[in-house]
């Protein structure tokens, strides 16, 4: 599979997005191969003959670990139905036959194969050519037949279960039918595994940018952050606050100043004889207005002998008397007033005639 590449790198660059999508649509398999190269049809001849020996080694693989598992008790279950997942696999009952059906030769047979077959052996040449020259091998062509029977048993068994395993909701009785669709099923399981690691890609890529993305907001936060704090608690903050606390102390120490200079303003007007003579100065204005207060209530005692009080008026009068007594005051100060405008006018007429 071609490396995926991030979806902002090719937004960021439209070029290499072009020739990006050009390389992988035009040029390139999926697995990396070239689409049109000169040595493809080589390729594909070499890769077909590859495949072969692959089948080849798988069919080996397959009936070499066949064998080496069979046992005498496989011929039992021919054709069976793949166990529950529930209940465990109990042979059926019938005229299948028992472990005692297998010859004593072939189970020898059995028992000496798997650990020829399982890997590189220690024998020389000569002890393998006795050992395969002498029975059970020698009997080898005679109980090929029974041995093929079991063998295709325990594969039938091992396909069984692996059918079972890729229909879990087949009917056990009928999960044999889907053993011919196995490799159908492995390849598209296959394809779907690649399919999603695909994705499983493109998500990991998608998540890391998000993650940077993430990555970078947190860092202008903390950039913002570390900026609020300088402006609060940084040299300039600090400074600020240092003069303003300054400020303050000078403006508490100026007042402090100002009223010590009204004290001594005040102690150097003030002196003791100023302050005795106003000290006489308020005691003579009381006395002034005691005596005022005592020339008011004298004078209004002789408006009353007259009838005119404080609180009468126009409409208001104590009793007959009292009315006709200021009636009298007012035709008097009235009289009063023209005699006194009359007599004004004449001493201007009399200034007009000593000038003239």
């Amino acid at each position: 599979m071609l490396p995926p590449v991030d979806s902002s790198v090719l937004q960021n660059n439209p070029e290499f997005a072009t020739l990006y999508s050009r390389i992988t649509t035009s040029v390139l398999n999926s697995d990396g191969s070239t689409k049109n190269g000169p040595a493809n049809k080589e390729r594909r001849a070499v890769t077909e003959e590859l495949n072969e020996y692959r089948l080849r080694a798988a069919k080996h693989h397959i009936l070499t670990d066949a064998l080496c598992n069979v046992a005498p008790q496989s011929q039992l279950t021919q054709h069976a139905p793949a166990p529950s997942l529930t209940r465990r696999l109990r042979p059926p009952q019938g005229d299948a036959g028992t472990p005692s059906d297998v010859s004593p030769a072939l189970l020898d047979l059995l028992l000496l194969l798997p650990p020829l077959l399982g890997g590189p052996s220690d024998l020389s040449p000569d002890d393998a050519a006795i050992l395969l020259s002498n029975p059970p091998f020698s009997d080898f062509p005679t109980h090929l037949p029974q041995l093929a029977r079991l063998i295709s048993t325990t594969l039938h068994s091992s396909a069984v279960h692996l059918a079972r395993l890729a229909n879990p909701s087949t009917n056990p009785s009928y999960v044999h039918r889907s053993i011919p669709a196995l490799p159908a099923h492995a390849a598209s399981l296959a394809a779907t595994v690649t399919h999603h690691k695909q994705k499983l890609t493109l998500a990991r890529l998608a998540a890391a940018r998000e993650l940077t993305a993430l990555l970078q907001d947190q860092t202008n936060v903390i950039s913002q952050l570390l900026r609020v704090l300088e402006a609060k608690h940084g040299p300039i903050a600090r400074s600020l606050e240092f003069r303003a606390t300054e400020t303050a102390l000078t403006a508490q120490r100026q007042e402090a100043e100002a009223e010590v200079a009204l004290w001594q303003a005040r102690r150097d007007t003030y002196t003791p004889e100023a302050a005795q003579a106003l000290a006489n100065y308020a005691a003579h204005l009381r006395d002034a207005k005691g005596r005022l207060n005592e020339s008011i209530r004298t004078l209004e005692a002789e408006l009353t002998a007259y009838g005119v009080t404080r609180d009468s008026g126009p409409g208001q009068d104590g009793g007959t008397g009292s009315a006709g007594k200021q009636k009298t005051m007012r035709e008097m100060a009235r009289v009063y007033h023209d005699m006194g405008r009359q007599v004004e006018e004449v001493r201007g007429d009399l200034e007009r005639f000593g000038r003239g």
